[in-house]
């Protein structure tokens, strides 16, 4: 049985060409299936627009959670209620091509790969969020501990060993794509270019999409902190200097009177200190998140005719 995957929130202009080019997509490679769309709290008609499809075709199953718990929890909620032997995740912006599913799934079973990435080789966005995404992936891509996300997002297909690895990691801060990686299990790509959304605006806005990011990052690299100890490092090796500089200025008698100098230097170890402050924060917010164990979603209902 294959199983897909797809949250979306406030999607009821797209909602019927996404379900209609996922259908037939699937068709084109197994009968045996469901879709499963996470309903992460839309306030629009998405619902009855789903609740309309799925008359037609049984095989379109509704994840509605309670109300809005994000990207990555909605993911995991459908992975969670997912009854497939191949389990695959898709966005619902129809910015991941459905048609790309049939090579995935020949890849998946032929060649004997345990997950199967969709490698966004190029994207057909505006050039302000292409050139972030691009950012982010050169940095992360070299600081992370696992060293293989460049360039893959949530789209991709997995075997059920590795999703019920995938989702053996309870962790609340969750970035999917660097958990599929850190699992392990063989691993193969397909290349593909990233559209733009068919209809409606993003609902990642830049915000989010910095959001996401820092939590990627917080989440699979020690860099930030490694990088507060080495610049702290730096600033005592030159403020040392520094001071011995001006013991010996002082006692030869070339010592430059003025408190400039001293303001900027206080000002300049006031910002840093702050700027590791904040550092040190973001891990322990992400400890306390882990600590008050909550759930990462709830369900109001899920439309399933499997017993």
């Amino acid at each position: 049985m294959f199983s897909l995957v797809i949250p979306i929130y406030n999607e009821e202009k797209l909602i019927d060409e996404l379900l209609d080019r996922v259908v037939q997509a699937i068709d084109s490679f197994t009968k045996d299936y469901e879709v499963i769309i996470v309903d992460d709290g839309s306030t629009d008609q998405s619902v009855s627009h789903i609740l309309a499809s799925r008359e037609k075709n049984n095989k379109i199953k509704l994840l509605s959670l309670s109300k809005n718990f994000g990207h990555q929890a909605a993911y995991t909620a459908g992975l969670e209620h997912s009854k497939g032997d191949i389990v695959a995740m898709m966005d619902g912006d129809l910015q991941d091509p459905p048609e790309l599913l049939s090579a995935m799934y020949r890849k998946i079973a032929e060649e004997e790969n345990d997950i199967v990435s969709a490698k966004r080789t190029g994207r057909r966005w505006t050039k302000s969020r292409d050139l972030y995404a691009r950012l982010f992936h050169a940095i992360f891509k070299n600081i992370d501990d696992i060293r293989s996300t460049g360039n893959y997002g949530n789209y991709s297909m997995m075997k059920r060993a590795a999703v019920n690895a995938l989702l053996s990691m309870k962790e609340k801060v969750r970035y999917l794509p660097g958990l599929r990686t850190y699992i392990g299990f063989s691993h193969g790509d397909v290349g593909y270019i990233r559209d733009e959304r068919f209809k409606g605006k993003p609902k990642m806005t830049l915000r989010k999409l910095f959001m996401l990011a820092s939590d990627a990052i917080f989440s699979f690299s020690k860099f930030p902190i490694r990088f507060c100890l080495i610049l702290g490092t730096i600033g005592t090796i030159i403020f040392f200097g520094a001071g011995i500089y001006v013991l010996i200025a002082k006692a030869t008698g070339n010592a430059v009177p003025g408190w400039s100098s001293i303001l900027l230097s206080i000002y300049f170890l006031g910002c840093v200190q702050l700027v590791f402050l904040g550092v040190l924060g973001e891990y322990i917010f992400r400890n306390y998140k882990e600590s008050q164990n909550r759930p990462v979603y709830f369900v109001r209902k899920f439309y399933d005719d499997t017993p």
